[in-house]
């Protein structure tokens, strides 16, 4: 356990334990450091380290970094894009699961600046005019994703076509937050001072406005699309990232959803979250887990083996029982 600073508290974390829940390519794992290869571009030599322990706990650094913003940085930044989240979702994950102060630590009082809190609004309808919502993005093209699901998810992207734009809607199709990712890499970020994440399920705006009754839950947005270019005539739904919260759970029960097939990512943070909807949305809605086999995702089977494959593991998910209750 370290010592972090979150919003200028000390906080002692577990950065080990909290890095273990993701998978690390070329990992090696030293008393005082992780070193492997980036988790934000496509990286073949381990040339990414994070400090475990000391001074610097939890900070990162790249040294083959794509962007200057993504060179280095705190544990902060870095777990809130391991977990697909805003940089304040995971500070409030972390003073949850850890906040406490370290016992025998100086009291201190921190007299923060009185000001009202910013109120997590809806976007403008005409926010997506300013990009390019009729273009299709070079880059979901090559990761499988037809011309047909771009337009149906309102995708579009920078005139460069270098950042692809992924907007969220609310159950109403009210524009709740925007996913701004990278072409280069695998950087993204959401439109700051928007609805946050976890309060939203990406594409069940159009379950509601379809009435469909079976769905597809993956971890990510181009996961969900996957599912949708597969012509498995379902709907993708996505999280953002590895956690499924009471939130969310609420959202699927009061859908017309009455089959869900979950659609994990093949790693340690895929497997939490398959266990997380089991038991939150088991004896509420029917329930079946798709099994990717050696693939790590839903785009990766569409794009390695072809519409057909995916549609078959998704055809071929296996019905999770419901509690006997006595």
């Amino acid at each position: 356990m370290s010592i972090i600073k979150i919003r200028s508290q000390p906080i002692k974390v577990d950065i080990q334990t909290e890095l273990e829940n993701f998978d690390w390519k070329r990992a090696r794992w030293t008393r005082d450091k992780l070193i492997a290869c980036s988790p934000f571009r496509f990286d073949g030599n381990p040339s990414f380290f994070v400090n475990l322990t000391g001074d610097y706990a939890g900070c990162f650094g790249d040294s083959g970094s794509y962007d200057s913003e993504w060179a280095s940085g705190n544990f902060v930044k870095l777990l809130s894009f391991l977990r697909d989240e805003t940089y304040e979702e995971t500070e409030e994950y972390l003073e949850y699961t850890y906040g406490t102060t370290q016992p025998g630590a100086a009291l201190t009082l921190d007299i923060p600046k009185l000001t009202l809190p910013r109120r997590k609004s809806y976007l403008a309808g005409d926010f997506m005019a300013s990009f390019e919502p009729s273009l299709n993005s070079e880059y979901l093209t090559r990761r499988g994703i037809t011309d047909k699901v771009q337009r149906y998810m309102t995708t579009g992207c920078d005139r460069m076509n270098q950042t692809v734009i992924i907007p969220w809607y609310d159950t109403n199709g009210k524009l709740a937050n925007v996913k701004y990712r990278k072409t280069r890499g695998k950087v993204f970020f959401y439109e700051k001072g928007a609805v946050p994440i976890r309060n939203l399920i990406y594409g069940l705006n159009n379950v509601y406005t379809s009435k469909a009754t079976t769905a597809v839950l993956t971890e990510a947005e181009i996961d969900a699309m996957s599912v949708m270019s597969s012509g498995a005539r379902l709907h993708g739904l996505a999280l953002g990232g590895a956690n499924f919260t009471d939130y969310q759970r609420d959202l699927i029960v009061r859908s017309p959803i009455r089959r869900l097939v979950i659609l994990a990512d093949n790693d340690k943070a895929g497997g939490k979250l398959r266990d997380q909807v089991v038991e939150k949305l088991r004896g509420r809605c029917e329930l079946a887990v798709a099994d990717i086999n050696t693939y790590k995702d839903a785009n990766e089977v569409l794009m390695k083996e072809g519409p057909e494959s995916l549609r078959e593991i998704i055809q071929g998910a296996k019905a999770v029982k419901a509690l006997r209750i006595f």
